[in-house]
């Protein structure tokens, strides 16, 4: 049921949180009002409850006596879809809106990877990660303090760095994987403008929440991003507000040209997100706290992620419930590209 909202939509975000990034572009590109609340996933702003999962972006949906605190952006989408009429992010057709999904997942969950990575693998990127994670959270934090926050902020999440994958011997598999993914999105922003079409989709704001990071953010691979695309780094700052754009409902990509469009991306994402996804689902399935595997090529190793066995098991039940004609259009796009795998191996 469609509803007036009479109050902006509260939210708790950073401006370093990808997913707070893909959500403030979303909403601005829906026209849904928005107030969002600055500040840290672990102190939620005064008057408003905490979530179960403590996460960045919190939104806290009006409800008879109070406030519903919600996290994840991929179900708060949908959510929205139905809360707000017009300007849809979901294309109407079934396979164009299950390529959509499978984007999306892949740059909520891979490009993630690379995000983290950047972020603090690299002597530039660390000594600019932490002061600005002091300075996102409050301007008025003194230097000396902020300072210590920093180091201490920057040790924290330098020793995470295992738990996304991250080390001497993935940081090939992970740049690389990249490089190309720049490569694939200024080939089809080129020909269409947005990764499904000529208006934009919930797939193109996760990417885009990714690399407001990574293409601007962190020094190394803002200049990668730069050195490969200046398409993609100026696309960027379009799709920040795209409360302009009047789409037109019949301008998602085609069926018949989906194939041709997308498989350089796709192709992409069966070379590195397919086989991480597989590996971790079959560790999730036999209660493993970690797995290994080969990743383009070369060892992969991380802590098995309940969460993303989860996102797989999402998208085969999407494709499960598509009619045979769908499935057989959309077996069609993926042939060749790897991603065929996510529904033929457990």
């Amino acid at each position: 049921m469609v509803t007036t909202q009479a109050q902006p939509l509260a939210l708790l975000g950073a401006a370093g949180s990808p997913y707070t990034r893909k959500m403030l572009a979303l909403l601005r590109y829906r026209r849904i009002p928005y107030a969002i609340h600055w500040g840290s996933h672990r102190t939620p702003p005064a008057g408003f409850p905490e979530p179960k999962v403590k996460l960045l972006p919190t939104f806290y949906f009006p409800k008879d006596d109070g406030y519903e605190a919600v996290t994840d952006s991929t179900p708060i989408i949908r959510r929205l879809e139905g809360d707000h009429a017009g300007r849809s992010v979901l294309p109407g057709d079934p396979v164009t809106r299950f390529l959509g999904d499978l984007i999306e997942d892949y740059a909520d969950e891979w490009l993630t990877k690379a995000m983290f990575h950047f972020r603090w693998a690299h002597p530039a990127d660390i000594e600019n990660a932490g002061p600005m994670l002091v300075f996102w959270n409050s301007p008025v934090i003194p230097d000396e303090i902020a300072g210590r926050a920093s180091a201490e902020i920057s040790k924290r999440q330098i020793d995470r760095l295992y738990v996304v994958g991250s080390n001497a011997t993935t940081a090939a598999t992970i740049e690389q994987s990249y490089e190309r993914a720049i490569d694939a999105l200024d080939t089809v922003i080129a020909q269409q403008g947005y990764v499904l079409g000529t208006r934009p989709s919930a797939a193109d704001f996760a990417i885009y929440g990714q690399l407001t990071q990574l293409a601007i953010i962190e020094p190394t691979s803002a200049a990668i991003t730069q050195k490969h695309s200046r398409r993609v780094r100026a696309w960027l700052d379009r799709v920040e507000d795209l409360s302009g754009l009047e789409p037109d409902t019949a301008v998602w990509t085609p069926r018949d040209q989906l194939k041709a469009m997308l498989s350089p991306l796709l192709g992409e994402i069966g070379r590195v997100y397919v086989p991480f996804l597989l590996a971790n689902a079959r560790a999730t399935m036999t209660g493993l706290p970690q797995f290994e595997t080969e990743i383009d090529g070369r060892p992969w190793a991380q802590p098995t992620f309940p969460y993303q066995a989860k996102c797989l098991g999402w998208l085969r039940e999407t494709y499960g419930e598509l009619s045979h004609d769908d499935r057989t259009a959309l077996d069609d796009v993926l042939a060749g590209t790897g991603c065929e795998r996510l529904f033929g191996e457990v």
